[in-house]
């Protein structure tokens, strides 16, 4: 019988895949601050890392890169309908002492917007032979990265809110989805939340907006402390639930919680922006934590410090305050594959 196990995000990397924003998204609203906003992602990212880009004009990003050292880069040419490779991204799962790539139906997060193109990047992906993975099993269900947690050990957190969305697999009970997943992802226990949800936030509640594992025993999460906020009975809820959550010992998780940011809100439409702590992106010797400008960047990152006491990683800020006008952050724009799973060259 074949052992399956799903890494976690802290086991060491190969590389980091992202997609440059195309002229022809709804990025172009916000082109200058979205190109200055990811040029110092990339930078970054490549500075202690690998990084794969998929982009639709290689030449225009090129462009953009023209001061980047580009010896740690790959760029892939292949068109995209948006850029949050979280989302669509294949999804590396170790079985026994190979690697193979789960490659779920993504339908725009619950059919809300166009995802043709973004659907076929794992195709062309693993046609470029850019993995060293045994194969690509397309799995027939809804399914999108930024909805799961893994502690690498057998257990994944998610929400009700986005897996039993009725846009994404409406035929399929909460049971069966569970029962489907500690199959695929080889899990013990699944720890669902039933509340939290940002305004702004158009993923139905993607775990990776609100709680996620920094070890195997440490969950930050976002807590909102002020009785008058909207989110405050919603957040409080959620905080009661993952005090309830035990480890596969047995034990309660040693909770960090993350600030919330104050109200920030597009200047365009004067919408409200769904800026979350929660979606950093560890790395292998950092964990980037997204800042937004406000006063809790700073109360944020020395938590979230906290949260990675027990590692060696540093955690370091990285402005994303582009980012969220299209309701996403540096988790949602960044997808990492394990060691020994990519070939960059």
């Amino acid at each position: 019988m074949n052992t399956v196990r799903l890494p976690a995000e802290w086991e060491p990397q190969d590389a980091i895949l992202i997609a440059f924003p195309s002229a022809k998204s709804d990025w172009f609203t916000y082109w200058d601050d979205i190109i200055s906003c990811y040029v110092n992602i990339i930078k970054v990212l490549a500075s202690y890392q690998p990084l794969i880009i998929i982009c639709d004009n290689e030449d225009e990003l090129r462009t953009f890169l023209k001061d980047q050292d580009l010896s740690n880069i790959k760029i892939i040419k292949q068109n995209i309908n948006d850029t949050w490779t979280r989302d669509y991204a294949a999804i590396t799962v170790q079985r026994d002492e190979e690697f193979v790539l789960y490659d779920f139906m993504f339908n725009g997060w619950g059919l809300k917007f166009a995802a043709d193109k973004d659907n076929q990047i794992n195709k062309h992906l693993w046609e470029t032979g850019l993995f060293n993975a045994k194969e690509k099993i397309i799995q027939d269900l809804v399914l999108e990265g930024g909805s799961i947690e893994s502690d690498g050990k057998g257990t994944l957190m998610t929400t009700s809110n986005c897996l039993l969305s009725p846009n994404r697999n409406p035929h399929l009970s909460k049971d069966f989805i569970e029962e489907k997943m500690k199959n695929i992802f080889g899990l013990q226990q699944i720890l669902w939340l039933e509340n939290g949800h940002l305004v702004g936030d158009d993923t139905d509640s993607h775990i990776d907006t609100l709680a996620r594992f920094c070890d195997e025993n440490t969950i930050a999460y976002l807590q909102c402390t002020d009785p008058n906020a909207m989110h405050y009975a919603d957040f409080k809820k959620m905080e009661m639930e993952l005090k309830e959550f035990k480890t596969l010992d047995g034990k309660p998780y040693e909770l960090v919680p993350l600030p919330l940011t104050e109200a920030i809100f597009a200047k365009d439409d004067n919408r409200q922006l769904p800026a979350s702590y929660a979606n950093f992106l560890i790395m292998n010797d950092v964990v980037l934590m997204p800042t937004y400008n406000v006063p809790q960047d700073a109360v944020a990152l020395e938590q979230l410090q906290k949260a990675f006491s027990k590692s060696s990683k540093r955690v370091e800020g990285i402005d994303c305050r582009a980012l969220i006008l299209q309701h996403g952050s540096l988790h949602c724009i960044t997808m990492q594959f394990p060691k020994g799973s990519i070939k960059m060259n």
